[in-house]
């Protein structure tokens, strides 16, 4: 017992008469510096770079709520509210073959509470004028009005595409997988095409001429559209000829459209429109198309699109459409739109 205690008590002597190696071994780490988000100007507005890289990220989108009229449009009834929300990821950096790109755009659409839909709207990479991913054909171009049909049933495509561009003008060829494209009797989901489209500016004049060609379906079209600035607005003209239904263009056989963009105040746009076309099919629902357009009547369409800047960054828009064909009922159509972007 006696031995104990003087082991004990020699213990205690030693912890106290000992440096205490355990606190000295706890040392708190300096914080290491924080690096701010800086401004990257070198691709336009908006952009910054991720912290610790050397890429530049644009944040970009916008939130839209439309009231769609027309013939059972809601189902059963004559109107129908729509919201969407749509972000896009921009992110650039240099290389020694020029700007690499890339870009995501999300796009949440919602009809109810319980209807709603997710989707992928663009994912691409850009470079050196090459550009590959899901991103939209220069058939989904158009006037600026909301008249004109003119452009593809489907506009979205996995694409492998090179343009070159000088200045103000461009031109490109693309490879697209038309899998939700157009098809006739006979015909599958297993498709490709290829589009050719050249463009510019020249003063006060813009123009621009698409083509394409549907591998499966043996069909293509062409398209050509231009717009000069003439008094208080621009004029616009289009034309488009189609030798068979087919992913690019299925509408018509031809069809010609016009309009005049009225600039009436700095925030007030006015839009009035129309179009013609010869031997109508409609817009289709892509499977089971005839083989040509042969028989079918023609039809013209007449709309009017305002638009409004309420204040910067948010917009609003109204538009009206009559459409008459030869071989249908006639039909009006329309919506009210608000848009906030940023």
């Amino acid at each position: 017992m006696n031995i104990r205690m003087v082991l004990l008590a020699s213990a205690a002597a030693f912890a106290a008469s000992t440096p205490v190696l355990a606190a000295d071994a706890i040392v708190a780490a300096e914080p290491e510096p924080v690096e701010y988000v800086r401004v990257c100007d070198a691709y336009g507005t908006g952009y910054f770079y991720i912290p610790g890289t050397e890429t530049c990220l644009k944040i970009e989108g916008y939130i839209r709520f439309q009231v769609n009229v027309g013939e059972d449009v809601g189902g059963d009834s004559d109107w129908d509210a729509v919201t969407r929300g749509q972000v896009q990821f921009t992110a650039k950096s240099d290389t020694e073959y020029g700007p690499l790109t890339g870009v995501i755009v999300m796009q949440f659409n919602a009809d109810n509470a319980s209807t709603q839909e997710a989707k992928l709207d663009s994912a691409y990479l850009d470079i050196a004028g090459f550009r590959a991913g899901l991103f939209y054909s220069w058939w989904d171009d158009g006037l600026s009005g909301e008249t004109d049909d003119i452009g593809s049933v489907e506009t979205l495509h996995n694409s492998i595409r090179y343009q070159y561009e000088s200045g103000d003008f461009y031109a490109g060829i693309s490879v697209d997988e038309l899998e939700d494209g157009v098809y006739k009797v006979g015909e599958g989901p297993n498709n490709v095409g290829v589009a050719v489209g050249l463009g510019g500016k020249a003063g006060i004049f813009s123009y621009q001429i698409t083509a394409g060609y549907d591998v499966d379906n043996d069909d293509g079209a062409v398209r050509a559209m231009g717009t000069v600035d003439i008094g208080p607005g621009t004029l616009g003209l289009a034309g488009v000829y189609s030798t068979g239904p087919n992913s690019y263009y299925s509408q018509a056989e031809w069809a010609i459209a016009a309009e005049y963009a009225i600039k009436a105040t700095d925030k007030l746009k006015i839009t009035p429109a129309v179009q013609y076309y010869g031997n109508y099919y409609g817009t289709p629902t892509k499977v089971g198309v005839p083989d040509d357009f042969d028989g079918l009547g023609d039809a013209w369409k007449v709309g009017l699109t305002v638009d409004y800047q309420i204040v910067d960054n948010f917009y609003a828009k109204a538009s009206v459409q009559y459409l008459d064909p030869d071989d249908g009922d006639d039909s009006t159509t329309g919506y009210f739109r608000l848009q906030r972007s940023f």
